[in-house]
């Protein structure tokens, strides 16, 4: 499908996701990915605190309310609670986390889940999937709309993590 990877690798699309146990015959697939020169436990709590906004295009999808450029010191993520934050409104939940490791959430329909994968003690590989049961013509639409918009989100976590580290 057009626009459906980016910044992944071969292993990294075939690899199980959480995500994956909860839409079982998804029709949209999606992999993103982005080497983060700081290591999984300055990476995480950026991930963690997509609980408060998108953190892509805020004028877009934030109603042009910025992402926080710090961090927040939240608690870690719990099954049940809000999933994101978008233009001051709540969205989704979060259906499955392993702190410090993975945060899986739902928004209309789709399931992502972002994986943190240490690579070395200083860098770490940040991954996305997304999948969803929808009308394949919808979700080329869709894939290539995710993929400007979580390119985004993924480069902006890469950007505050290695700042902060």
């Amino acid at each position: 499908m057009i626009g459906d990877r980016w910044g992944v690798r071969d292993g990294e699309i075939l690899r199980p996701y959480p995500c994956d146990d909860f839409v079982t015959a998804s029709a949209l697939q999606l992999w993103r990915g982005v080497t983060v020169e700081a290591p999984a436990e300055v990476v995480w709590p950026w991930v963690a605190q997509i609980r408060l906004a998108p953190y892509s295009y805020d004028w877009v999808d934030n109603l042009g309310r910025r992402s926080p450029r710090e961090l927040a010191g939240l608690s870690e993520p719990q099954v049940g609670e809000r999933f994101t934050t978008a233009g001051g409104r709540e969205l989704g939940r979060i259906v499955s986390v392993t702190p410090g490791t993975q945060l899986t959430g739902t928004i209309i329909g789709a399931f992502m889940s972002y994986v943190v994968l240490p690579q070395d003690r200083d860098t770490t590989r940040l991954l996305l999937k997304v999948v969803m049961q929808i009308n394949r013509w919808v979700g080329i639409g869709l894939s290539v709309g995710d993929l400007v918009m979580a390119r985004r989100q993924l480069l902006n976590f890469k950007n505050l993590a290695e700042q902060q580290h």
